[in-house]
């Protein structure tokens, strides 16, 4: 990144501003960021003049349900005062015929509500008549949920509660309840607690009246509506160049706008900073350099670490997916590196680990890869490796949709008797669980040797040699896992005093001192604690907490060979369900199970997996405190 400081007259800087805009690659900043003393300075504008227009024009155009595209507007220059005026026009001439299909499409939904409730009180015109001749009791039309109906059994000792019943549906009795006029308040409000929905027959007519009448009116009701909606569309097809062009105008301006509230004035001059990416320094450069009396100063991020400079990501067409998991935790600060790339491997990998079957893991890519072509999810994309290499583990472990020795033959082929990893061999399972763990060891020491990379980049020295994932962390973890390694496994006796002093005590120490020593080294002058009685108590208990940690980190890869195993145990149960049931419904089984297993494993393995990346490995050597590079622009 550069940062970039525009300074000039206010006569220019509305072609500043739009050259600033239409390059796509400038990312706006406070002024008092990097300027400590603004007196004398005062802001251009604190409100966007633009925002009322497009806003009403936008709502217009949705309550019309049109979606009208961006164009460009470079040869396009009215004046404020003339998009202010048609966005005013504009707006008010589609909502009068928004409204007026608004009002056909209520009456219509009126009358045929109407008659679908007129429907289920059909043959009852003359107990509805006599009904509504009533003086001195009020009868209420509508429907009850079937559960309420059961629950009028609790008011059955009294005579005025009653429902009586006329047609029915799936979920609800339609009828009718009667209460004397002086008692109609209360028995209403029992009905309502049953929730009892009134229906509107239709004022004093008669079911059969009401159907007969919105039969008739339906036709004329839906003609209406179709002659609103296309008057809607006309006008919206007659004017759409237009109102296309004066909508990306008011985009454009209103983008324009965030950049000029930002700046300020002092006198007859303008101030203008932010940064941009350096690949685009020299064609800026140019662009700003036809502006008359422009000053432009631009200086390296590197140099400019206290003003916080925003970061763009920028990955490999293959790491580029994953993207996507590191803003969910954070952008990278500028001086921190980017851990697209190492997500892009971990995640495949443990992923294709955890679903590894050929079969699935083929369908998943594709999944994945409809899931990106036709909805746009980010997700799909990372589904489509993630499932590629389900379908390369589960070729080396020999699994297809379930079937474990389809691949026998493949094998055989290649000189074997058979796949090399049975998994559901019982003594191949402390193999699995054993491989998890030492696969957890590995990314968790890369990770650590990221903090120290990452730490020794931010000259934070003290960080880099003295913390749980420093240097002293990194030895006294490696140290600890190899002796035990030995001793248990091996059979071979290192874990000798000296060892123990030398490689797990010593590093121990200095992670358990690592806040004095770590101030030391970085040249703090304050690098002692107020109290060294404090600080050892303090520390004490979180060391507890930093050997627990080292401990919960490596036995979360666990859940790596549990999901080997899960995925081959669910298969089984699969296909011992299709055995019972044999014949036809053998096939049937089979493919809703494997359905059944893809969907639901897919799901928890992309959230374990996610789950080891965050808590376990970006916790040691990423913070993701950085703030992400906005640039100005107008999307489409």
């Amino acid at each position: 990144m550069q940062a970039l400081n525009v300074i000039g007259l206010m006569d220019h800087i509305d072609a500043v501003i739009t050259v600033l805009g239409k390059s796509g690659v400038f990312h706006a900043d406070e002024v008092s960021n990097f300027y400590t003393d603004t007196r004398g300075f005062t802001r251009l504008q604190t409100k966007n003049n633009y925002a009322e227009p497009l806003t009403n024009l936008k709502s217009a155009l949705n309550q019309a349900k049109r979606d009208i595209p961006l164009t460009d507007v470079s040869d396009f220059n009215p004046t404020p005062e003339e998009m202010e005026s048609f966005s005013e026009t504009a707006t008010a001439e589609i909502d009068a015929l928004t409204d007026r299909r608004s009002v056909a499409q209520s009456r219509l939904e009126t009358a045929q509500r109407q008659l679908q409730t007129a429907e289920h009180f059909v043959g009852f015109d003359e107990e509805v008549q006599k009904v509504l001749q009533m003086r001195f009791m009020q009868a209420r039309f509508g429907r009850l949920p079937k559960d309420s109906m059961k629950k009028l059994e609790a008011y059955k000792d009294d005579d005025y509660i009653d429902f009586a019943v006329c047609t029915e549906d799936d979920t609800h009795y339609w009828g009718v309840y009667f209460a004397p006029k002086d008692e109609v308040e209360d028995i209403d409000r029992i009905f309502e607690g049953l929730y009892f929905e009134s229906a509107d027959l239709g004022s004093d007519r008669l079911p059969s009246e009401t159907i007969e009448e919105c039969q008739r009116e339906l036709p004329d009701l839906e003609r209406q509506v179709h002659e609103a909606q296309h008057s809607l569309d006309t006008y919206l097809d007659t004017n759409g160049d237009r109102i296309a062009r004066y909508l990306s105008k008011l985009e454009e301006m209103y983008t324009y706008a965030g950049i000029r509230s930002k700046a300020l004035q002092h006198n007859n001059s303008f101030i203008i900073v932010g940064w941009i990416p350096t690949e685009n320094k020299l064609q800026l450069q140019r662009r700003l350099k036809k502006i008359k009396s422009v000053e432009l100063d631009f200086s390296d991020a590197k140099g400019e670490m206290d003003k916080n400079p925003p970061v763009k990501l920028k990955n490999c067409f293959l790491a580029q997916p994953f993207e996507f998991y590191t803003y969910m935790y954070g952008v990278p600060k500028y001086n921190e590196i980017d851990p697209t790339f190492f997500v892009a491997i971990t995640y495949t990998i443990i992923f294709g680990i955890m679903f590894a079957d050929l079969g699935q893991g083929i369908i998943l890519s594709i999944v994945g890869l409809l899931m990106w072509k036709l909805k746009k999810m980010p997700i799909g994309k990372i589904l489509f490796p993630c499932g590629i290499a389900s379908a390369v583990f589960g070729t080396v472990f020999g699994s297809v949709f379930g079937f474990e020795d389809a691949l026998n033959p493949l094998f055989q082929m290649l000189g074997f008797k058979e796949k090399p990893i049975e998994v559901m061999d019982g003594g191949n399972t402390n193999i699995i669980i054993m491989s998890a763990i030492g696969l957890g060891v590995f990314l968790l020491i890369v990770a650590m040797f990221l903090n120290v990379y990452t730490s020794f980049r931010q000259k934070n020295y003290g960080r880099a040699l003295f913390s749980t994932s420093g240097i002293a962390g990194i030895v006294f973890y490696v140290s600890l896992v190899a002796g035990l390694v030995c001793e248990i496994f091996l059979g071979i006796h290192v874990m000798t005093l000296p060892y123990i002093l030398g490689l797990v005590v010593l590093p121990f120490l200095l992670i358990f001192f690592a806040e004095p020593l770590g101030d030391l080294v970085n040249g703090e002058k304050d690098w002692q604690p107020e109290s060294w009685g404090g600080y050892i108590v303090e520390n004490l208990f979180e060391s507890i907490e930093v050997l627990l940690g080292y401990v919960t980190n490596t036995m979360s890869f666990l859940r790596v060979g549990a999901f080997v195993l899960v995925h081959a145990g669910m298969m089984l149960v699969v296909f011992v369900l299709a055995e019972t049931v044999g014949g036809v419904g053998y096939w049937a089984i089979v493919v809703i199970g494997n359905a059944l297993v893809m969907v639901l494993e897919a799901l928890l393995v992309a959230i374990q997996v996610l789950r080891l990346e965050y808590y376990e490995m970006f916790s040691r050597f990423y913070s993701g405190e950085g703030r992400p590079f906005e640039l100005v622009g107008i999307k489409n």
